[in-house]
């Protein structure tokens, strides 16, 4: 018995139908996109400071970003309206219950 009871001719079987449903060249292809991912991910957790470094950019990026939008905008004459005043609505008369 092999694996949760499943020998290793079933497991070959198994195999070969992956083989055929899928052919040799996707399956590297698989293989070779899950190897770098992996790699990717030790890398990842082997190196913690390189993305501190890229996020302590963030806020000059940010500021610089802010600076550029806000020039265009400061260009342009302010012109302040006054606000209309509020029309009141007609008096609404209220109906009191005698109880």
């Amino acid at each position: 018995m092999g694996l949760g009871g499943i020998s290793i001719w079933q497991l070959l079987i198994i195999l070969v139908i992956i083989v055929l449903l899928f052919g040799t060249k996707r399956l590297r292809n698989i293989g070779n996109d899950l190897g770098s991912a992996i790699r990717g991910f030790r890398s990842s957790i082997k190196d913690p400071e390189e993305p501190a470094e890229q996020d302590a950019t963030f806020p000059a990026e940010v500021k610089r970003d802010a600076t550029v939008t806000a020039q265009p905008a400061a260009s342009q004459p302010a012109t302040a309206q006054p606000a209309a005043p509020a029309q009141s609505a007609a008096p609404v008369n209220q109906v009191q219950d005698k109880h």
